[in-house]
């Protein structure tokens, strides 16, 4: 099932785009600031969420806060669309039928790479985790719905800590209901690692990486939901002492280590770092061989000299998968040749506009 038309309507800095696509991979290029970023993030929102950027939907609209903007695709047989009316939330619409936007997580799997991302191993736990969870989603749709049951649960936790309620029956409901999401959220991020690992190729350009579901807390990796539900009755007050839940499935890492010293991700160079996040993003992408894939690599090529942008590019052309790629040059996609669409992105009086070319 392939994504072959994108129509944006006041998204960013498009007042209008009307974008047929291919399976063949895109290469989207134009000087900083142009818009081809908007393009990919366009896409990105075909999946449950907030994007690739973690936009609130005002924020993405052209025209300010008080506009709204429209996202349609034509994917298979299914047109899909994304809106944002003025002053209300982002709604989905599948085959002019209103639907949730965990829909979006069984129809494409949309997995993307961002510059941001290039300190992911650097950063805060926080941002391994969503990564973890995203490829998760990718892999199984229903993680977004556990996600979704967790969070609910321990908002409503966190409250009665904040408000010092000690009524044990307040808390057994909500607990258990934690205890039952998070114990689900733990075994699929475990099956997730297991199956990108499994899917890595293990060469010298992207090398494979060990996988590891780190707990904080040292509980934060446990699937069994009865010990955890006893495990929240038990920290109570230490949580009532900081208004919070502090410990469970919202407290996991993503540990990494790579080579046969099993050098940890976190004390590698800059560029080995970005190699095993590029491994981890293409094991993804290969991992997903039997549904629809929408990959979004975002300038990508600008940190990788020649030889490792021709074995990139040889990889995303043997994937299974529907790839768009940005960079400010048509020569950083010289090596994909006639194998790759070219897509040049100007911008002037604040409007981007595309036309299709040839890569250098």
């Amino acid at each position: 099932m392939t994504l072959t038309a994108l129509r944006l309507s006041q998204f960013r800095s498009w007042p209008r785009l009307d974008l047929p696509l291919d399976a063949r991979p895109m290469a989207i290029h134009g000087p900083n600031g142009s818009g081809k970023t908007n393009i990919l993030e366009a896409l990105s929102m075909l999946a449950p969420g907030r994007g690739l950027r973690a936009a609130a939907a005002p924020d993405q609209a052209r025209m300010g806060p008080d506009a709204g903007w429209r996202i349609r695709a034509t994917l298979g047989d299914h047109a899909v669309e994304t809106v944002a009316p003025p002053g209300q939330p982002r709604h989905v619409i599948l085959d002019d039928k209103p639907v949730t936007q965990t829909t979006l997580a069984r129809l494409v799997r949309v997995i993307w790479l961002v510059p941001a991302m290039d300190r992911l191993w650097s950063d805060a736990p926080e941002g391994r985790r969503r990564f973890m969870d995203r490829v998760t989603l990718s892999l199984m749709p229903d993680h977004a719905d556990l996600a979704l049951a967790y969070e609910k649960a321990m908002r409503e936790r966190n409250r009665l800590l904040r408000d010092q309620i000690s009524d044990p029956g307040w808390y057994r409901a909500l607990e258990s209901q934690m205890a039952q999401a998070g114990a689900g959220l733990t075994r699929n991020r475990h099956a997730a690692l297991s199956a990108i690992m499994t899917a890595q190729d293990g060469g010298t350009d992207f090398p494979a990486a060990r996988l590891t579901l780190l707990p904080q807390d040292g509980f934060a990796d446990d699937a069994d939901a009865d010990a955890i539900a006893a495990r929240l009755s038990a920290m109570r007050h230490r949580d009532m002492a900081a208004g919070r839940t502090l410990t469970g499935a919202h407290r996991a890492d993503l540990g990494a280590s790579w080579g046969p010293q099993d050098m940890p991700a976190a004390q590698s160079s800059t560029g080995e770092q970005k190699a095993l996040l590029l491994s981890l993003i293409l094991a993804n992408a290969r991992a997903l061989s039997d549904q629809p894939v929408l990959l979004l690599l975002d300038e990508v090529a600008a940190h990788l000299d020649a030889d490792r942008r021709a074995a990139l590019y040889d990889r995303i052309t043997d994937l299974p998968a529907q790839t768009l790629l940005t960079g400010t040059g048509p020569e950083l996609f010289g090596a994909f040749g006639p194998r790759a669409r070219s897509l040049s992105v100007t911008k002037a009086d604040g409007a981007s506009a595309a036309t299709e070319g040839a890569l250098s």
